[in-house]
């Protein structure tokens, strides 16, 4: 078993993937570490030292690695589904889960971590809230291709094991 956690930044993907991990008895696996554990680097240090393009390839190369791995819960970057062919590489080895979760609390949670986030990094409340909604508009496309859409401000992982 393979299943996919996809969505935007601070839609709690690790959060929700480990629980639902520990209540299936299989691994966990959160992209951006294993890809900072690959490489000796943070994401954003390897932001700052290779854009986005740069993080966006070893992204790609990471997950056509753990595609590989069994028994796991992989909680991916929010920006992941998005590039080079990772959606089809998701959908073909395993099942997704899109946490669709409302634009306002996105932002609201954010507002917490923004600092840690490069993409979002020194963004006011306002930019932050106009930064996700128009990123959302661009990523849905490739986030709707989930094989399931989970919504809501507080997705508890009985909700992803009732799909399943």
């Amino acid at each position: 078993m393979r299943i996919y956690l996809i969505g935007y930044m601070g839609s709690g993907k690790t959060t929700l993937g480990r629980r639902l991990a520990e209540m299936l008895n299989l691994s966990f696996l959160d992209m951006d570490k294993f890809i900072e554990e690959k490489y000796f680097r943070s994401i954003p240090q390897i932001f700052a030292e290779e854009g986005e393009d740069g993080f966006r390839d070893k992204e790609h190369k990471a997950l056509k690695e753990v595609a590989g791995f069994h028994d796991v819960i992989i909680s991916t970057g929010g920006g992941a589904p998005c590039f080079f062919d990772n959606m089809d590489i998701m959908n073909n080895s395993g099942v997704t889960f899109y946490l669709d979760i409302p634009a306002d609390e996105l932002a609201k949670r954010l507002m917490k971590s923004k600092n840690e986030r490069p993409l979002i990094k020194g963004k006011s409340e306002e930019e932050l809230i106009a930064f996700i909604d128009e990123t959302l508009r661009k990523r849905n496309e490739f986030y709707k291709q989930a094989h399931y859409c989970v919504y809501g401000r507080n997705i508890q992982p009985e909700e992803i094991i009732e799909h399943l």
